[in-house]
């Protein structure tokens, strides 16, 4: 019998690697001889890097970046030598978790840090690099990035910009001269789950602004620096990608690289599977578990559970999902690849308990489902 167990992380408790080995040992219990394989997963956000490095047993590295608020952080970042390509979870540079709560500030946060990460990248030889842009706390339009990459946006004035959105309503030129010339020759692709515009009612500042400390009529003046940036960066590349979807992902880093870089959108656990080869783990199998610290019908949004039910419908495997908690509307997750879905806690317990049990919960569920498929399997 083979297994394959392809689980994201439970935030604040485990690991996907450790969600997969506590779920392996818990079915091992039952199918001591059965093959099981971990393919520890993400959806783009945090724990990617984490979980393709445990896969393809890549290489962590460190790099000082500035952080959102120009202060210096160490950001990790993947490594695959075997194919010279680098993961950046552009929250390890510029993320909203690297900022205290009453010092969030949409207008003045830099994705700069983010920039340094790519660059750090091409250092390396890089020749593919994935970005997860999950978890910002920027609103700039992903200038910042692209300053640490050479571009000068400069006033009128001829002067260069302080860091933030708020500061691109004073932009009157992009220099583009000394824009890094390797990454011309660099795929660079979009892990992310958000296919908003760079602009408007659903863009970067009226969506996510507010989450990163934007009043109301900061929101309005985000947006319309973040238009005015899109207008000079239209005259500059000769081509305007505002309205195209993913381009307001983290606070319009998702425009950024679209504009300057070329970069391909796709769903973040398309990707993590592409470089886990869960296809291919997934072919021949009896069945898939998988699970996520909450699986509700947010999880239709290309969480996790829901692309590896996708790959493991191609290949007609049932899939389990076990869960932290099974929230509201988790059920419609049934006509879209699920086949049963169970909650590690089996009597009441507080969030922090659960996280603490969090390995012994999860052996005792994967042992009960292995003890009822057996059941059945005899029937």
């Amino acid at each position: 019998m083979k297994i394959v167990i392809a689980p994201d992380s439970f935030k604040d408790s485990l690991s996907a690697q450790g969600v997969a080995d506590a779920i392996a040992l818990g079915l091992a219990q039952v199918w001591p001889q059965a093959t099981l394989v971990k393919c520890p997963m993400a959806d783009g956000g945090e724990g990617t890097v984490e979980s393709i490095l445990a896969a393809c047993e890549g290489e962590l590295r460190r790099t000082r970046v500035r952080g959102p608020l120009g202060a210096p952080v160490d950001a990790a970042w993947g490594w695959l030598p075997h194919n010279h390509t680098a993961i950046i979870e552009m929250a390890e540079a510029s993320g909203l978790q690297l900022v205290p709560t009453g010092q969030r500030d949409a207008c003045i946060t830099s994705t700069f840090g983010t920039g340094e990460l790519i660059r750090a990248a091409l250092d390396a030889g890089a020749q593919r690099v994935i970005l997860a842009i999950g978890g910002s706390a920027t609103n700039d339009g992903g200038a910042g990035a692209m300053q640490a990459l050479g571009v000068k946006l400069l006033n009128a004035q001829g002067q260069a910009l302080v860091p933030g959105g708020l500061a691109l309503a004073q932009l009157a030129r992009l220099d583009l001269s000394d824009l890094d010339a390797r990454l011309a020759d660099v795929r660079f692709d979009i892990a992310a789950d958000v296919n908003n515009p760079l602009c408007g009612p659903h863009g970067a500042s009226a969506i996510f602004g507010p989450q990163k400390g934007a009043s109301p009529a900061q929101v309005q003046q985000l947006d319309q620096a973040l238009g005015h940036f899109a207008d000079l960066c239209a005259e500059a590349l000769d081509k305007d990608v505002r309205d195209e979807p993913g381009c307001g992902a983290a606070g319009g880093l998702g425009f950024a690289a679209k504009a300057f870089l070329g970069a391909q959108f796709k769903a973040g656990v398309e990707v993590v599977a592409e470089l886990v080869g869960l296809a291919e783990a997934v072919e021949g199998a009896d069945l898939v578990i998988t699970g996520e610290g909450r699986f509700d019908a947010q999880t239709l949004r290309g969480k996790t559970p829901f692309g590896v039910a996708r790959i493991a419908k191609q290949h007609n495997v049932p899939v389990i999902v076990i869960a932290g908690t099974l929230g509201e509307g988790y059920q419609e997750l049934y006509n879209h690849g699920i086949d049963a879905a169970f909650a590690v806690t089996s009597g009441p317990m507080t969030l922090e308990q659960a996280c603490a049990e969090a390995p012994r919960l999860l052996r005792e569920r994967a042992t009960d489902i292995a003890r009822v498929w057996q059941l059945a399997s005899k029937n």
